[in-house]
């Protein structure tokens, strides 16, 4: 099924509603004078994201807006020590779960009762078709239960990336206009603006430059440490026997940090996955933020578009700028992000790539 939910006519399909979360999203933060905490605001972005492109559900704003604050408390103490108690984590976990599966409920059954108006089959209809191919009909508790699997693969760790990508966007300028120049190059970009028709799939994988500048982003920021793995088959790793059945932990940071393929990994530097160099294509298993062999992430394909389509919404149509005097410290728990959040404010661009003033702003200036 997730074969299906993340092929390349599905990404296809999803990409124009993607683009449309993501520029609205952009003109949000650069309508607000304040500055932005862009790993807040990321994670109500890849949250919108899931609801509206993943499962379509025509969720109004409002309730979106209640159904992501339930879903913060419930990731929140996901983790929690199972301990029973009032007020307790997990017996607040327990309770935004319970409130998010209303929630759920109710846009599943609205989508199964509205068919109109589709014009793509999103993630949540191939699951429901998948189902009925194979005779059995999804239970309303499957469908919530697929529903929120779904949107938990979308959602902390591409918050974390794409927070990650807009620092190091801000920390490297040059990269930023190397990107702008490719976009220029290949016609996508054309006097400050995304030529109509020009964002499809096969022109975003042939960005070369925009490719290195995602993973170097995933490289040196790879938003979780690791996974877990039971051993299939007694192996001997440098001289120690591993037999079948231990649980082993894999570090994909440690791996990345310490793999003789990469030449200075505290730097970053896109061009190491250029053509010239392609640090990544020496060996196995040196980078690997998705994971690596049979259980390698299923959503990672649609997490590299989502990433490529915001960089080239951020190089297109937006101007931005730390709000602090210095960025801030990074934090691997539970995803890695900004201590602060990352303060940035955002300003619009017009057609000409010039600044667009906020009504404030505009109001200030007839002032003067």
């Amino acid at each position: 099924v997730f074969s299906k939910i993340f092929s390349h006519e599905a990404l296809e399909s999803y990409l124009p509603k993607i683009q449309l979360v993501i520029k609205d999203t952009l003109r949000a933060w650069s309508s607000t004078a304040e500055p932005i905490n862009v790993y807040h605001e990321a994670q109500k972005l890849t949250f919108r994201m899931a609801i509206r492109v993943l499962l379509g559900f025509r969720i109004p704003d409002e309730e979106l807006g209640r159904l992501f604050e339930v879903y913060q408390q419930f990731v929140e103490n996901v983790f929690s020590l199972p301990v029973d108690l009032p007020f307790s984590g997990y017996r607040r976990g327990i309770r935004a779960r319970e409130t998010l599966q209303k929630g759920l409920e109710k846009a599943i059954q609205e989508k199964l009762q509205n068919t109109q108006g589709k014009d793509y089959a999103d993630a949540l209809d191939i699951l429901i078709e998948s189902g009925k191919e194979h005779g059995k009909e999804l239970t309303m508790q499957e469908l919530k239960d697929g529903t929120l699997e779904l949107i938990f693969a979308a959602y902390a760790t591409t918050a974390s990336a794409s927070t990650s990508l807009i620092m190091q966007l801000l920390k490297h300028p040059r990269v930023l206009e190397k990107l702008r120049e490719e976009l220029r190059s290949k016609g996508i970009l054309h006097n400050g603006c995304i030529c109509e028709g020009s964002l499809r799939l096969d022109n975003i994988h042939g960005l070369q430059y925009l490719d290195c500048v995602i993973k170097e982003v995933l490289r040196l920021f790879t938003p979780i440490s690791g996974g877990y793995r039971t051993v299939l088959q007694t192996f001997e790793l440098d001289g120690f026997q591993i037999p079948k059945g231990w649980s082993v932990m894999y570090s994909i940071r440690d791996t990345h940090d310490t793999a003789p393929v990469f030449k200075d990994v505290d730097v970053f530097d896109p061009d190491r996955f250029g053509q010239g160099r392609s640090e990544d294509k020496d060996g196995r298993f040196h980078y690997l933020p998705f994971g690596g062999g049979v259980r390698t992430c299923l959503g990672k394909h649609l997490a590299k578009l989502f990433l490529k389509a915001l960089a080239i919404e951020l190089a297109s149509s937006s101007r931005f700028e730390l709000a602090t005097r210095t960025f801030p410290k990074i934090t691997l728990v539970p995803v890695v992000h900004p201590v602060d959040g990352l303060k940035v404010k955002f300003f619009g661009l017009d057609s000409n790539q010039n600044e667009i003033l906020t009504g404030t702003d505009a109001l200030l200036g007839d002032t003067v």
